[in-house]
């Protein structure tokens, strides 16, 4: 199993993404999350990374956290979820909301996440609680090691609980402009852009 790469980012197109690690290019796979976080082309970056094998094709997936891959590998484990669904779900919701919508049976705020129905997100509601535990669970709500809110991934699952596609979502933030905004700045700078 590939448990994380480190090297440079050589292109970025989400979701996926390569890194040259000692002249080998690795493409993976990675959520909105993550990209949000990525240094830019050329830059080393590392990330964590999870390794799906099927059939036709063998697939790596990365994460910018630990608490990002832990709750993917719990998601790939509920029925009718797979990981294409449990990176949409990464993409369009932060660990810690999942964890509270988990705790709260908020399946209309799941629903919101594109690509989950009612059923699969009573499905996720169901098989998860007692994966997660309280949403308070170290495990998944560990905040000494994450890093700090960031306003451009928090715009983004904005975007996505408001119904945009991911790659909708993106295109408006990079329209937005550069420069340090707050995520409420953002938002709405992108939704000004939508019109």
């Amino acid at each position: 199993m590939i448990g994380s790469v480190r090297g440079r980012v050589a292109s970025k197109t989400p979701p996926q993404l390569t890194v040259e690690v000692g002249g080998l290019g690795y493409e993976l796979e990675a959520p909105m999350s993550t990209f949000f976080l990525l240094p830019s082309v050329g830059e080393e970056v590392r990330l964590l990374t999870h390794l799906v094998v099927r059939e036709d094709a063998h697939i790596l997936y990365a994460f910018a956290t630990e608490n990002e891959r832990r709750l993917f590998r719990s998601l790939i484990k509920v029925s009718g979820v797979g990981p294409k669904i449990a990176l949409a779900l990464l993409s369009g919701i932060s660990v810690e909301a999942f964890a509270l919508c988990v705790q709260n049976e908020d399946i209309a705020a799941l629903t919101r996440v594109p690509g989950i129905g009612r059923k699969t997100a009573e499905r996720l509601v169901v098989e998860m609680r007692d994966r997660l535990g309280p949403a308070t669970d170290p495990a998944f709500m560990a905040t000494a090691s994450a890093p700090a809110p960031n306003p451009e991934a928090e715009a983004f699952g904005a975007l996505v609980a408001l119904g945009y596609r991911p790659a909708e979502a993106t295109r408006l933030l990079k329209a937005a402009g550069p420069g340090t905004h707050s995520t409420e700045e953002l938002i709405r700078r992108a939704l000004q852009g939508a019109i």
